[in-house]
């Protein structure tokens, strides 16, 4: 059956949430060959988003250039989108996003940055990436919540755990007497109300891109 726009999601953002954004057909993180898969269908706009990194053969960059070379507009955004936007940027792929664009700038430079683990039925997180560690922790430091040598601390413990063992609870376990009680419980409270997803704000700003675009397109109508 033939879609005019795909979008490949999962742990990043409940596709219930960006089922209200738009209107595409959604479809499990990538592997191998779904964006050749998508492209042979004749789908005018790919969104990738989300990925798989080591349970399956992840997406190749040849599929997504010979995506684009048959007039597909491919964009990349938050977690594999992220980092194959930023591979294939000057190429005709089109990234979105903080994530794509600390890729791009050299910042971000490991697979390991946005990888996670999570239920395969429901999609739901079972650790935190390692972005949004660095992202809560730098958020934490600026709001004065954490001291510089504390937040330093925190993100070194986090980037040194392999990316299925990142939990707050882990992290925050492992900081244990190494940062002063009063300070640790204020960022646990931190961390309750105000934590920051940026892989859910990019996936989000990915689709009101796809929007856009698929608006520019005259699909949908």
């Amino acid at each position: 059956m033939r879609h005019e726009i795909v979008v490949f999601l999962g742990p990043s953002l409940d596709p219930v949430v960006a089922g209200t954004l738009l209107s595409a057909q959604f479809c499990p993180p990538a592997r191998r060959g779904d964006i050749a898969d998508a492209a042979a269908s004749g789908t005018r706009i790919i969104t990738l988003i989300d990925g798989v990194f080591f349970q399956d053969c992840a997406v190749g960059h040849r599929e997504i250039l010979s995506a684009i070379r048959e007039g597909v507009r491919v964009i990349g955004a938050s977690s594999m989108g992220a980092l194959r936007a930023a591979e294939l940027d000057t190429l005709g792929m089109e990234g979105v996003g903080k994530i794509y664009q600390l890729y791009r700038d050299g910042v971000l430079t490991s697979d390991d940055e946005v990888a996670l683990v999570y239920d395969p039925e429901t999609f739901f997180p079972l650790s935190e990436p390692l972005i949004n560690i660095r992202c809560t922790i730098r958020a934490a430091e600026k709001a004065g919540i954490l001291r510089p040598e504390a937040a330093d601390l925190l993100e070194d413990i986090a980037a040194s755990l392999y990316f299925p063992d990142r939990t707050w609870e882990t992290i925050c376990s492992a900081a244990d007497g190494r940062i002063p009680p009063e300070e640790a419980a204020v960022f646990s409270g931190f961390l309750k109300t105000s934590a920051v997803d940026q892989k859910r704000s990019d996936a989000l700003a990915a689709l009101l891109r796809t929007k856009a675009l698929a608006e520019d397109l005259g699909l949908g109508r």
